[in-house]
């Protein structure tokens, strides 16, 4: 690809052999693009970092500071206020708009809305929370891949791209760095954190004294700037284009919405759902495993590199310099791991005749996470959300097709992840 040597692994085999087998040998990542290096800080995030001391403080921090159980437990309130905000959206859209709504647009809304209070520790309103947003949809346009990433020859032709990069950077920090010092200055007046609108613990508090092994100072602002980016971009549009698929699938198998709704009604009669119902929820679960399935949230995991010279994959040398892809759509759709793998079908997991540990530890069926040492560090967050968000709006709603949308179309295009071809408009009745 250019000057650059590209390695597509399409094999549910060789993909458990790169990150379960040889996980040492494949566990760090090639060298990023000029644009990326300057957006991650040279490479001071969690996805982004290469093996070494630098990571595993990264990652440590993120996976026990925020997004172990317990520290998820704190955040209930947060998603379920950011759940109740969406709910009255939609049925406020559907009422100015005879039944129909827009559903990645409301979903996504939601979703950010819980990453901003986990993040930052304070509740904000619509506006602020469509400016942060619009800012990291910018810097998501901004790191897609250019012409002369890939043949750097042609870049005395890219002078503009790379000034609206550094210029896009600087709009970023000025956008994030207020919510940081305003966090900073609710930690230095502990009275303030007594508001309800500010939460007692955030992801920021975790990075302000962050201890790096081999370093000794801790993370600058410019860091800090990326890693909360990281945390919002990183769990916002993989959840929300989850949820769009779900209720497309809803709308195209009405008896999968009814047997969805049947099962929430008979774990939780008339109150709302709480986090505690949905592991009890066996068919939702059966459902959500069947989406991750059938609709990963990206064509390819992210990049692996070898991390060091002599490594081998299914025989092959692979040089320390070289991409590692690994492309997901032909294990999913793989007709030797899984019977009718066109078919949308959450009985394969609900009635036992199939199954996929999701972690790939035990065989590489399906990889909507990751596998491996590199596995996305959000995964228990990520199930979470999705599988309470669907479970709030199939008993919130009877969702149907619009009629400018009948029959479904399944056809899907790449955004920042595999989106609908066509944003989903569905058409909503309130439940009684």
């Amino acid at each position: 690809m250019g000057a650059r040597t590209l390695i597509i692994v399409s094999s549910a085999d060789l993909m458990h052999e790169a990150l379960i087998e040889k996980s040492q040998t494949f566990v760090t990542r090639p060298a990023e693009t000029p644009t990326r290096t300057v957006f991650s800080s040279n490479k001071f995030t969690v996805n982004s970092a290469v093996y070494g001391p630098v990571w595993r403080s990264l990652r440590r921090n993120m996976v026990q500071g925020m997004l172990s159980t317990s520290r998820l437990r704190e955040f209930r309130i947060v998603r379920e206020s950011a759940m109740d905000r969406v709910v009255n959206r939609i049925r406020n859209e559907a009422g100015s708009n005879d039944g129909a709504v827009w559903v990645l647009k409301n979903v996504r809304f939601a979703v950010f809305c819980i990453l901003l209070s986990m993040c930052f520790g304070v509740e904000m309103d619509e506006v602020t929370v469509e400016r942060m947003d619009e800012m990291m949809k910018k810097v998501l346009i901004t790191l897609n891949p250019r012409l002369d990433d890939y043949l750097p020859m042609f870049s005395p032709f890219f002078t503009k791209a790379r000034k609206r990069a550094m210029e896009v950077r600087e709009e970023q920090i000025r956008t994030v760095l207020p919510f940081i010092e305003k966090r900073r200055s609710f930690l230095r007046n502990p009275d303030l954190i007594k508001s309800k609108t500010v939460s007692p613990f955030s992801y920021l508090d975790t990075l302000f004294d962050l201890k790096i092994e081999g370093r000794k100072s801790a993370p600058s602002i410019s860091e800090l700037v990326t890693l909360c980016s990281e945390f919002l971009n990183g769990g916002t549009d993989t959840t929300a284009t989850a949820i769009e698929w779900a209720i497309a699938r809803l709308i195209e198998n009405p008896k999968i919405q009814v047997q969805l709704y049947d099962e929430i009604k008979s774990t939780v009669g008339d109150r709302k759902v709480e986090e505690k119902d949905v592991d009890n929820m066996e068919y939702l679960n059966a459902f959500v495993k069947e989406l991750l399935r059938k609709h990963p949230p990206t064509y390819f995991s992210l990049t692996h590199a070898a991390i060091e010279p002599g490594a081998k994959l299914g025989g092959y040398d692979i040089p320390t310099d070289a991409n590692l892809d690994l492309y997901l759509p032909p294990v999913s759709d793989n007709p030797t791991l899984w019977t009718n793998p066109e078919i949308f079908d959450p009985d394969r997991f609900f009635m036992g005749r199939e199954d996929a540990d999701i972690t790939g530890v035990k065989g590489v069926k399906m990889l909507p996470f990751g596998v491996g040492r590199r596995i996305c560090p959000g995964l228990g967050m990520a199930m979470l959300h999705i599988n309470m968000l669907v479970a709030r709006m199939v008993q919130e709603f009877e969702w149907s097709a619009c009629p400018t949308q009948s029959p479904m179309d399944f056809s899907e295009k790449f955004e920042f992840t595999v989106v609908m071809n066509n944003t989903l408009q569905a058409v909503i009745k309130e439940r009684t």
